[in-house]
């Protein structure tokens, strides 16, 4: 049974790691084949650097300022991150069916493949964190009886510390685990969002996989 909210008190997550997972999404652009790349490759990167700044400079330090214009802001970045990240898929999928000449390089075929891959898990552990139970700041100030993801501490009290909030490393570990294994691990999706989300995740992970496998087969043979 997930319990209730076992304290009033305000437990907020710190900005960082949030924050260091997006200036990595932003890195991964710039190590993508041409062939994968958006128009203007400079533009989007600019415009998530932007909003970052915006939610930094909003709720610096600890996450637990409930805001609806901060929430807008963080919205709108994770939206534009898992659109770009999902454009990438479909651009590296459409290069490998093609089988453009980049992809004959083995070089260049793991290394864009691999920041796609990583870019998408990335991505999706920013929404999983964002959407989950309100985001951050709402969970700051207490777990729902229901929540959108529950995570084994809220299906086992007895296991959790005082206080338990899931973090942004929770969500990010469940992001890599759900495109591994291409299926819930030990965190489970109640929401319907969530479950639409994670196998999206699982079926954009199993053709990125799929696809260079193949490839590279072709490549090293």
């Amino acid at each position: 049974m997930i319990p209730e909210t076992r304290a009033d008190e305000v437990v907020g997550e710190a900005r960082w790691p949030m924050a260091a997972a997006v200036i990595v999404l932003i890195g991964l652009t710039f190590l993508l084949p041409e062939g994968v790349q958006l128009a203007w490759p400079w533009l989007i990167p600019a415009v998530e650097g932007v909003l970052l700044v915006v939610l930094i400079l909003g709720d610096p330090g600890e996450i637990n300022i409930r805001s609806k214009r901060l929430r807008v802001f963080s919205m709108a970045l994770v939206s534009v991150l898992v659109v770009t990240t999902t454009l990438w898929t479909v651009r590296l999928i459409g290069s490998l069916i093609r089988g453009d000449a980049w992809t004959n390089s083995a070089r260049e075929l793991l290394v864009g493949a691999g920041a796609v891959w990583v870019g998408s898990n990335i991505a999706f552990a920013l929404l999983y964190w964002d959407l989950d139970s309100g985001g951050a700041a709402n969970r700051a100030h207490g777990l729902p009886a229901y929540p959108d993801l529950a995570f084994p501490p809220q299906m086992k009290e007895e296991i959790a510390p005082p206080n338990w909030r899931p973090r942004f490393i929770d969500y990010l570990y469940l992001g890599f685990t759900n495109a591994t294994a291409f299926s819930p691990t030990d965190t489970m999706p109640l929401a319907p969002w969530a479950k639409i989300a994670m196998a999206l995740q699982s079926l954009i992970s199993l053709s990125i996989i799929g696809l260079v496998v193949a490839r590279a087969v072709n490549v090293f043979s």
